[in-house]
């Protein structure tokens, strides 16, 4: 098999000081700290979701960087790098990638993770197969040169086989409570892969709010620490909230309690979906 240019160790050779950063997705200017509850409202919820359905914003921030992970992940600063995956290599025409997966990650349910999950968890346009206990093989129906930037999307994360709908992940956050529609309540994992590399927060706690408009005030009550927006103006006053990424182009509000890497991703909402995963209180 041809190396390919998305194999993952010639990524990561190319890499400099920035991508050190990257590797525990926090800035240099401020160390996190451990402890606290992180408080969100969130749009985006519905009676009928479950955790193997459900796209609104609300279920995407409970599934990636808080009760799951993904194979790979888009780091605070945009460059990729591995989650449950090790390493990646694809063929010449991108069609075929041997994947090797992490063998120290536990469900939250203490069962070990395998391929056998990742290939009941992953539905692409190809077939994903097990070559041994922590090894895949994935062949896709047509050439697939960004897989690796594919893998890391939300619809992409890894549950366990034995029990796929049941909120059991192997996440920085434990599921505690979840009420469809409403609330999603998550512990942190205390014996987790990533030790404390990411997931400061003891505590993170989702609520459903469909209305911009309460959301915006629940942050002006200090209700919540973060919710998400595309209007900032009745919050443009409060000094000790963040509009961001800019407050000319709102996608969520933080407390200028929450302290978060220096630079952060701007594809999505709430860095990237992983908030809960690379925030902390400052």
């Amino acid at each position: 098999m041809t190396r390919s240019l998305m194999d993952r160790r010639a990524l990561f050779a190319s890499g400099a000081a920035a991508a050190l950063l990257a590797a525990t997705g926090v800035s240099a200017a401020s160390m996190p700290k451990a402890g606290g509850r992180l408080r969100m409202a969130l749009s985006g919820a519905a009676r009928s979701d479950t955790w193997g359905q459900g796209d609104g914003l609300f279920m995407q921030v409970a599934r990636q960087g808080l009760i799951f992970d993904t194979l790979t992940e888009i780091a605070a600063d945009g460059t990729l790098r591995g989650e449950l995956a090790t390493a990646w290599q694809g063929s010449a025409d991108g069609r075929v990638w041997l994947v090797d997966l992490r063998k120290d990650v536990l469900f939250h349910d203490q069962r070990h993770m395998t391929a056998r999950d990742v290939v009941a968890s992953l539905a692409l346009d190809g077939v994903v197969e097990a070559t041994g206990p922590h090894q895949l093989r994935i062949t896709m129906d047509a050439p697939a040169m960004d897989l690796p930037f594919t893998l890391a999307d939300p619809r992409h994360v890894i549950r366990a086989a034995h029990a796929m709908d049941d909120g059991i992940g192997t996440g920085l956050y434990r599921l505690r409570r979840f009420t469809p529609g409403q609330q999603v309540l998550a512990e942190r994992v205390a014996d987790h892969y990533k030790g404390r590399s990411a997931g400061w927060f003891d505590t993170v706690e989702l609520v459903s709010i469909p209305a911009q408009q309460v959301r915006a005030q629940a942050m002006a009550e200090y209700l919540v620490e973060a919710a998400d927006l595309n209007d900032g103006e009745a919050l443009q006053s409060y000094d000790d909230i963040a509009l961001l990424p800019h407050a000319r182009g709102v996608t969520h509000a933080v407390s200028r309690s929450i302290a978060m890497p220096l630079r952060t991703g701007q594809h999505r909402p709430l860095d990237n979906l992983r908030a809960a995963e690379r925030w902390w209180l400052a």
